[in-house]
């Protein structure tokens, strides 16, 4: 809650006191997921200085927090937890890694070219398909998403 809210002060005296990071709300989130997906670099910046880790698996589709910032095109968010050694390619339950969330679930905009450009410069793969083969270019191809496909490309992507 003190991690949705927003609230620093409540944040670091949980930790203080001891309380788990990394504990998991009833949709299976943490609060750097939570973090996250509500596009909060200073709350995610804090969490990650008092320990919260970068890589934990979390939510129902066993995402992770780089995932869930990936996909609403997050970039800020994007770039701190690649720093922070989040995992570039895991694959959640879905069949997707952050690189295919941005591409498929994203408008292909300026946050979504910037996310994608930093999970290629960090080195996530681009040749994970989905369930069904295809690459993240060959989906950026599908949702008409050209400048995705020019830095795919670019990353060497065929």
């Amino acid at each position: 809650m003190a991690s949705f809210a927003r609230r620093h002060e409540v944040i670091r005296a949980l930790a203080q006191a001891g309380a788990d990071l990394g504990a998991l709300e009833a949709d299976r989130c943490e609060a750097v997921t939570i973090a996250a997906v509500a596009d909060d670099e200073a709350t995610l910046a804090l969490l990650l200085q008092l320990g919260a880790s970068a890589s934990r698996v979390t939510s129902r589709c066993d995402g992770t927090a780089l995932i869930a910032a990936a996909h609403p095109g997050h970039d800020g968010v994007v770039r701190a937890l690649i720093r922070a050694g989040a995992p570039l390619d895991h694959v959640n339950n879905l069949h997707w890694a952050a690189l295919i969330e941005a591409v498929v679930l994203g408008d292909g905009g300026p946050r979504h070219q910037a996310t994608v450009k930093a999970l290629l410069d960090a080195g996530a793969s681009w040749r994970l398909a989905d369930r069904e083969g295809r690459t993240p270019l060959a989906l950026a191809r599908a949702h008409g998403h050209d400048a995705l496909v020019a830095l795919l490309e670019r990353a060497g992507a065929r």
